[in-house]
């Protein structure tokens, strides 16, 4: 999985100047604790959202909250069919879902999981903990653009969009220090996701993969 600014890529210019699967992600290999792992998940191997893709009223879908220094632009406008726009719209939450955990440097928060199953929310958690364990966290702008979306007869769903990480950040909180880095290919991500509908009618993700610098994704 990569999302979000690759923290080990920005300690690693870090160090040599002296924080999605790429410009955002863990490579962080190693197993997860017992205590931390999420039960039953397979542990092998983005300020003002778009009308279109607001979330689905529910009474027990997680509050997110994020801080005013991330701000987000969803360009992936209504589709017309209900299934699809509803994978979008719990897309949309699933990504500020992330955020939400990195924020609170909190690698199990129950937002997130409420949007990911199986090998998505074990690679989830991964990432989120290599950020609270280098006490980093994320700042800036990001932008979501070209969506393609499959909706299957069985419950499957596919979606393939772009990110824009050109003016997103890792931020260091102990020093609150931002470390910006050069816009280049690499800041455009592309994203592959798999997506089932379940009892609650809520389209979660089951698998999510990444490649930076996608010649689809360049401006």
């Amino acid at each position: 999985m990569n999302r979000r600014p690759t923290l080990l890529a920005a300690l690693a210019l870090t160090a040599t100047a002296a924080l999605t699967l790429s410009a955002c992600g863990s490579d962080d290999d190693s197993p997860a604790k017992d205590k931390d792992t999420i039960a039953g998940a397979d542990t092998g191997d983005k300020k003002s959202p778009s009308p279109a893709t607001s979330a689905p009223a529910s009474d027990d879908r997680p509050k997110i909250e994020l801080p005013s220094d991330l701000s987000y632009t969803f360009d992936w406008p209504k589709t017309g069919d209900k299934e699809k726009d509803a994978v979008l719209a719990d897309s949309e939450q699933s990504i500020k879902a992330v955020d939400q955990a990195i924020v609170k440097q909190n690698a199990l928060d129950k937002a997130y999981l409420y949007y990911y199953e199986g090998e998505a929310a074990a690679e989830t958690q991964k990432f989120v903990q290599d950020y609270v364990d280098h006490k980093a966290a994320i700042t800036g702008s990001y932008r979501f653009y070209a969506p393609e979306v499959n909706v299957g007869k069985d419950g499957t769903a596919s979606l393939s969009y772009c990110e824009d990480q050109g003016k997103a950040f890792v931020k260091y909180l102990e020093t609150n220090k931002i470390k910006k880095t050069e816009v280049t290919a690499k800041s455009y991500v592309i994203y592959h996701t798999s997506l089932k509908k379940n009892n609650k009618g809520v389209w979660v993700i089951q698998k999510i993969v990444s490649q930076s610098g996608s010649a689809k994704c360049q401006p």
